[in-house]
């Protein structure tokens, strides 16, 4: 995953640090950085941590904020309301897309605040972007574990979505090598003794059209072209 920092400021409850470094863990999450907490380390955080020990033991307290971030390149705050301040408010997904869209070796910090005032305006001055998490207007305020919970489910699924767009970077198939590929096959079958050239049916389109749903890559492709020599030369 992106290497992605959880940055809490002034955090009053031992027990909500504790219940964010579980969520964090579940998300495959490992830093998390302490902007002077009220009380910490504590008992407490570590009973509501719930296994997640290492975290909270790993965890770096920072004297300001400004020691928290300064090696990131990606600052993100977690607001409960819409602000004045004109800085681009993302949802906590586009705020995931947005993370795993930074180079490799660019650290991203996501913020959150005190549970009762949240973020100071000082504090949103030094964050890129804001982040909002979508709930009841009615009663908007998520309990600190539950905002960052939320940011870091996203987080991980955006960070599936890169390792899967990774794994398919190979071109796909042209329609010349998949033609190629289809009359490959063909032969194979022949010989094997599955397809009557005589009387193929409809068994050649019914594969046609399961490949074309595939989209072969041309990694794909190859490997299914060596199954079919291996077998052909297994059958000599």
């Amino acid at each position: 995953m992106q290497a992605v920092r959880i940055v809490l400021v002034n955090t009053s409850h031992p027990g909500n640090i504790g219940a964010a470094a579980r969520a964090m863990k579940n998300m495959g999450l490992e830093e998390l950085f302490l902007v002077d907490p009220q009380v910490f380390p504590s008992a407490e955080a570590t009973a509501r941590a719930s296994g997640a020990d290492d975290l909270l033991a790993g965890a770096v307290c920072a004297d300001t904020l400004e020691a928290a971030l300064a090696d990131c390149g990606l600052v993100v705050g977690a607001s409960a309301r819409n602000r004045t301040l004109p800085v681009p408010m993302l949802d906590p997904r586009e705020c995931a897309e947005l993370v795993m869209q930074q180079p490799a070796d660019t650290r991203a910090a996501v913020l959150f605040g005190r549970e009762r005032t949240g973020l100071t305006n000082a504090e949103l001055d030094r964050c890129h972007y804001l982040v909002r998490i979508p709930a009841n207007p009615d009663y908007p305020s998520l309990n600190l574990a539950a905002a960052v919970q939320v940011i870091a489910y996203e987080l991980r699924m955006a960070a599936g979505e890169a390792l899967q767009r990774q794994e398919n970077r190979y071109r796909f198939a042209t329609a010349e090598e998949m033609e190629r590929f289809y009359r490959h096959l063909e032969e194979t079958l022949i010989t094997v003794g599955f397809l009557d050239a005589g009387n193929p049916r409809q068994l050649l389109r019914r594969l046609r059209r399961l490949f074309a749903r595939a989209r072969l890559n041309h990694n794909e492709l190859n490997i299914l072209r060596g199954i079919l020599t291996a077998v052909q030369q297994h059958r000599r």
